[in-house]
């Protein structure tokens, strides 16, 4: 495990050397943030108690969103597109020779590339936004680290996804479609743009038993603490099932694509 642990502290040492694009991605995230707070207050003054929150705390949702943006990987995990090149140009058989786990290899890489994002780009635009807003903070000190506990299950969750979405370029070729179609489908399922208690009917039923909710509504919820007690144990299952699930499903079809290379290398 000693190995998997340096490449999860070289990876976050890699996305530690690139101070401008941090720089840049704060500024991105403080302003995107500045736009939603504002969009929410003015429909949250209309609706008080939209989707079981005051205005304190949507916009602290809001904010918590910008934070965990490229924590939880809800735009892409990064490390989807090399895995896709690699799987186009053949290197991923030099990969698959490693006397490494590919799963795990990856999964430290994305651990600390999200530990480097939660930190260089999370805090930042969070403790703006709470000097800018009303923010609703935990009135109780356990709640952070339950609420760290509920985004390393959601990025556990977000890798999962992403790397089911880069194996598929083993059958794709090219996995720009499916890049496409999972990035839509997170920033709208995952309550990027609007949380999903307020969604209306079955769409809001739905969406919240997608694995894309365990990436920003449950830990913003934790973080609210509309999430306590029972209540919080079910909503770390939920995102530990989904995790257990995904990878799963990823080493099963990691499985098959190391039959395929094998095959298509005679």
């Amino acid at each position: 495990m000693r190995l998997y642990a340096a490449v999860a502290a070289g990876s976050f040492r890699r996305h530690a050397t690139y101070r401008m694009a941090t720089a840049a991605g704060v500024f991105t995230n403080t302003v995107f943030g500045f736009i939603l707070a504002y969009t929410y207050m003015a429909l949250w003054d209309q609706r008080p108690a939209l989707g079981g929150y005051d205005m304190s705390e949507a916009l602290t949702y809001v904010w918590i969103g910008q934070a965990l943006l490229a924590t939880a990987g809800l735009m892409g995990g990064g490390f989807e597109e090399e895995l896709i090149e690699r799987i186009k140009t053949g290197d991923i058989a030099i990969d698959l020779y490693r006397p490494v786990d590919l799963q795990l290899w990856w999964f430290s890489a994305n651990t600390g590339r999200a530990a480097f994002h939660l930190l260089g780009r999370g805090v930042a635009p969070m403790a703006i936004g709470s000097l800018a807003f009303d923010l609703a903070l935990p009135a109780k000190p356990l709640t952070w680290p339950a609420f760290l506990l509920s985004v390393a299950l959601g990025v556990s969750v977000s890798f999962a996804v992403w790397y089911l979405v880069a194996l598929s370029a083993f059958w794709l070729m090219d996995g720009a479609g499916a890049v496409q179609v999972v990035w839509l489908a997170g920033l709208f399922f995952s309550g990027m743009l609007l949380p999903l208690t307020v969604f209306p009917g079955a769409l809001g039923e739905i969406a919240q038993v997608l694995p894309w909710a365990s990436m920003l509504q449950v830990p913003a919820d934790v973080f609210l603490e509309k999430r306590t007690g029972w209540g919080l144990a079910q909503a770390y299952a939920f995102q530990a099932g989904w995790a257990v699930v995904l990878l799963a499903a990823g080493r099963f079809v990691q499985s098959l694509a190391t039959r395929r290379v094998v095959v298509q290398g005679g």
